[in-house]
């Protein structure tokens, strides 16, 4: 049965129309519930996305973690059903259910032939609600994240980043890591769990996507079979992040021949309409490929690095830009110089028309290939419902692309970069660098 769904989730990545030809319908149940839906009935199967809002920012003053191993226990056992013999009904049915949380959302994932959509159903909305939070299973998966914690702990990056969003984000949550710390962790019991639960899980919060052998109607269905019981609302969301960011640099002393540095500024929302020009601006400066600015003058010429990237980060509360790059304890001086120049440069004069079209060139290619198959369908519909994009975006969104034009670029690069407000978090033994005075 196992090989007969991979068999099938591969047919169905093939037979997938490309973006230009994704028709979304937008979907109502009896009791008010939304969704996207992408029908297709060549394949006996459905992919069917959930996703709620605010995700671990939602935890509790003293309770960091707890979302978090709430999210780790929701197929754990769940109704008459233990975490082994919940694990046996889902292969039994060659389901796939998964959950996994954020800062921003908590996401479900459910994978289903059409033959056992109803079973499928029934399961997960145990899964959500009726969720067991046996001791047992409690204990087990805290020690899978303690381990996480623990091992995080020792990681240049992730230190570089737990240190990087303490400075910006303040008491914020965003400014800790959703995993919790050991101690927080450790004092988390099932009451902490169940509140964690209700304060999620909640119908005010709620965005849906389904691709696949499902009709309008059967969707809405399942909708009310799957979700109505939860409740009309949940926890508070968190107010905006105050993004203080202030230019230097943090040193965090760590003993590593090669030194972690994680770089960044205010950035853009997604609902600026300059968010397109911010990303094609980006794409020229840092945005992974070979061909971007820094990879050439970091890596290229100078040999200071393996890789250098940037990259917009517009979370709910909060947009930053931020870029990591890392080097040899006496070189990464040197490579931060390089990256505030730079910076420096495209703040003041912008890109090259054939600079513009390359990056063009890349994102509009590139986008089709996301659509690769039901789940990252209904994943992106998902997205773009909580993004606020209209029903009618994907057709549109390639020509919104092309129609940045140079002068756009070139406005936008001295609007958001920041060459001065760049903040450098180093993490190891950098020669020639120390923390800035105040930071």
């Amino acid at each position: 049965m196992i090989r007969f769904l991979l068999s099938v989730c591969s047919v169905f990545a093939l037979a997938m129309p490309s973006h230009a030809a994704v028709d979304i319908k937008e979907v109502t149940s009896e009791s008010g519930l939304t969704a996207w839906l992408v029908e297709d009935h060549s394949i006996p199967f459905v992919a069917l996305e959930i996703r709620f809002r605010g995700g671990a920012s939602l935890d509790a003053p003293g309770k960091r973690g707890a979302i978090n191993l709430m999210t780790g226990l929701l197929e754990e056992g769940a109704g008459d059903m233990d975490a082994r013999a919940f694990a046996r009904s889902t292969e039994a049915l060659a389901t796939s259910l998964g959950f996994d949380v954020s800062d921003d959302s908590l996401s479900v994932s459910a994978r289903f032939l059409t033959e056992n959509r109803a079973e499928s159903i029934a399961l997960l909305k145990a899964a959500l609600l009726e969720p067991l939070f046996e001791e047992e299973a409690i204990e087990r998966v805290r020690e899978q994240v303690l381990s996480n914690i623990r091992s995080e702990a020792k990681d240049p990056n992730d230190i570089a980043g737990r240190a990087f969003d303490e400075i910006v984000f303040g008491d914020h949550p965003y400014a800790t890591s959703l995993n919790g710390t050991e101690e927080s962790v450790a004092a988390l019991t099932r009451d902490d769990l169940l509140a964690a639960h209700r304060a999620v899980l909640a119908r005010d919060r709620i965005y849906i996507g389904a691709v696949g052998d499902i009709t309008p109607e059967e969707l809405a269905s399942v909708m009310d079979e799957l979700l109505s019981a939860l409740p009309e609302t949940g926890a508070p969301m968190p107010p905006m992040a105050e993004v203080t960011i202030p230019g230097g640099v943090t040193v965090v002393p760590f003993q590593t021949p090669q030194a972690v540095a994680l770089f960044g500024q205010k950035g853009i929302t997604l609902e600026d309409p300059d968010y397109f020009t911010a990303i094609l601006l980006n794409q020229v400066l840092g945005g992974g490929s070979f061909e971007s600015r820094l990879m050439e003058e970091v890596r290229e010429k100078r040999g200071l690095t393996y890789g250098v990237y940037s990259y917009l980060v517009p979370k709910d509360l909060a947009a930053t830009y931020l870029g990591s790059v890392s080097s040899a304890n006496d070189r990464i001086a040197e490579a931060i110089e390089v990256i505030r120049a730079e910076w420096a440069k495209a703040a003041s004069e912008g890109v090259t028309k054939a600079e513009l079209d390359d990056a063009k060139t890349y994102m509009t290619g590139a986008y089709p290939l996301r659509f690769d198959g039901n789940g990252p369908i209904a994943q992106i519909m998902v997205g773009m419902q909580m993004s606020g994009l209209p029903i009618d975006y994907i057709p549109t969104r390639n020509e919104r692309v092309e129609a940045v034009s140079l002068e756009d670029v070139k406005r936008v690069a001295a609007d958001l970069l920041d060459p001065e407000g760049l903040h450098f978090v180093v993490v190891g033994q950098p020669v020639g660098l120390e923390t800035t005075p105040g930071n």
